[in-house]
């Protein structure tokens, strides 16, 4: 069994109020069927270019949620950069917790599986990794805290808070399992924002909040990226722009289907 270096995750309070639980997540602004599809916006020396589009959808597997979600360049962007990104999730409905997540990532020349397997109650991880599901090359255990999230479940936990409650400028800790670290993490409450012009979609009534992101092969160290939601019950991710080791990337919602409540956010 393999140590992973962790923080206790704090209680009770975030810095000026009460902690969203990150152990118990009462689902209330999803359903299955969702699918949110967003256009990727690369910026490369302040020239946007349209890279690619990226899919999330909610699928409903009897007492758990599979969240699927696939990431890729325009063909006609892959001469530059190709990618081809996979990424499955599932959690307990009840406690909205990872119990299962694959990661398989092809990235210019960079290659991963990442096949992941969550015993919550026990406090362990289980972690095969290789370039490929037919090329293994680590097998792993790690022990992490109670209420671990991974890089897919936290946005849905992050959907599921409810912001009305939050002052602004308030941060709550959130804890993800990646790259075989636990990363203790803040999402940082920014207010609401009003007439926010989504391209190609229009003005919507929106809350602000901004994740910090696990530094290294694709993020600066330090950086947070800002996620504007519709400011209604389904909280919808709109935009997200995020800072790159080179250059920045945004995500810009394009389409949607099955939501679970009409979108009231739209002005």
């Amino acid at each position: 069994m393999e140590d992973t270096p962790t923080r206790p995750l704090p209680e009770g309070r975030t810095e000026t109020g009460l902690t969203p639980s990150p152990c118990l997540t009462k689902n209330t602004t999803f359903t299955a069927g969702e699918e949110l599809t967003y256009k990727l916006y690369y910026n490369w020396n302040f020239v946007w270019l349209s890279a690619g589009e990226m899919t999330f959808k909610v699928i409903d597997e009897d007492d758990q949620w599979h969240f699927k979600v696939v990431g890729k360049t325009y063909e006609s962007y892959d001469w530059f950069f190709k990618v081809r990104d996979y990424y499955d999730t599932w959690v307990q409905k009840e406690t909205g917790l990872p119990i299962m997540g694959i990661r398989n990532i092809e990235e210019g020349k960079y290659r991963l599986y990442d096949y992941l397997t969550y015993d919550q109650s026990r406090g362990t991880v289980h972690n095969d990794r290789g370039k490929a599901p037919t090329d293994i090359r680590e097998h792993h255990d790690f022990k992490i805290d109670r209420c671990m999230h991974d890089i897919v479940s936290i946005l849905y936990y992050a959907r599921n808070v409810d912001f009305s409650k939050m002052k602004k400028d308030e941060a709550f800790p959130v804890q993800i399992f990646m790259d075989k670290e636990a990363w203790p993490l803040k999402v940082r409450y920014n207010g609401s924002e009003a007439n926010k012009n989504i391209r190609d979609f229009g003005k919507f009534n929106t809350q602000k909040f901004s994740p910090e992101v696990i530094p290294g092969r694709v993020f600066p160290d330090g950086a947070s990226i800002n996620v504007w939601v519709t400011d209604d019950a389904n909280r919808v991710p709109l935009v997200i722009d995020s800072p790159l080791s080179v250059g920045s990337v945004k995500a810009v919602l394009h389409k949607h289907q099955g939501l679970r409540y009409p979108m009231k956010a739209k002005l």
